[in-house]
């Protein structure tokens, strides 16, 4: 197994000890289940591809954010 450092804040590092001493593993143990668990575990969808159904669904002008005459009286 390869061997590897980190450096932790002091409360961090505090956590990690009691939680481990709690648990009754080593802080090594956890670390390697909190890793191998952000490696297998599916990413969590963002807001884009929860709505991606939708883009493009919409239809009026395309430059609407960018031609002036869009804007006339906005704000006021």
């Amino acid at each position: 197994m390869k061997t590897i450092s980190i450096k932790l804040d002091p409360s961090l590092a505090q956590w990690l000890s009691r939680r481990a001493e709690k648990m009754n593993r080593t802080t090594s143990d956890l670390v390697r289940e909190a890793l191998e668990h952000q490696r297998t575990a599916k990413a969590r969808p963002n807001c884009h591809d929860l709505m991606q159904h939708l883009c493009g669904s919409i239809h009026g002008p395309g430059d609407l954010s960018t031609n002036p005459k869009h804007l006339e009286g906005f704000g006021k």
